[in-house]
């Protein structure tokens, strides 16, 4: 069943919080703040990939600037699973907030082999793009 309409699912753990919002018709955003070491198993996923399921490629938007740190094995799970996905995701955007954050997110890049994947360190840029991908 096409999502036609805003949506938005949220995780809070002792040490993470992690919201995953779709913004019709092909905007998902995914923010994390905290630490990320798994607390949610692969209930994020889960619920992404279902909103994945029978859509046209969406923009996804990765707004980490709040993230301490993210453990290997989770950043693992995550590139496994946008490796997986990357033909529904026409274009990545992950917005770092330290340089460990920024190196996880290369090593994410590579692994799941994400061309259409831009890494940011600046909070205006991606903002910016977001806002764009939200208008058209």
């Amino acid at each position: 069943m096409p999502l036609l309409e805003y949506r938005e699912v949220q995780y809070d753990g002792v040490h993470c919080h992690l919201a995953v919002e779709w913004f019709p018709p092909g905007t998902v955003v995914l923010r994390i703040s905290g630490s990320d070491i798994g607390e949610f198993g692969e209930a994020p996923m889960q619920a992404l990939s279902g909103w994945l399921a029978d859509h046209q490629p969406v923009d996804f938007f990765i707004d980490a600037r709040d993230v301490r740190v993210a453990s290997i094995e989770v950043s693992g799970e995550w590139a496994r699973w946008l490796g997986i996905h990357k033909q529904d995701l026409r274009t990545v955007t992950m917005l770092t907030g330290s340089r460990f954050v920024n190196m996880t997110a290369e090593f994410v890049r590579r692994f799941a082999d994400l061309t259409q994947m831009k890494i940011c360190t600046e909070p205006a840029v991606f903002d910016r793009a977001l806002a764009e991908a939200m208008q058209s």
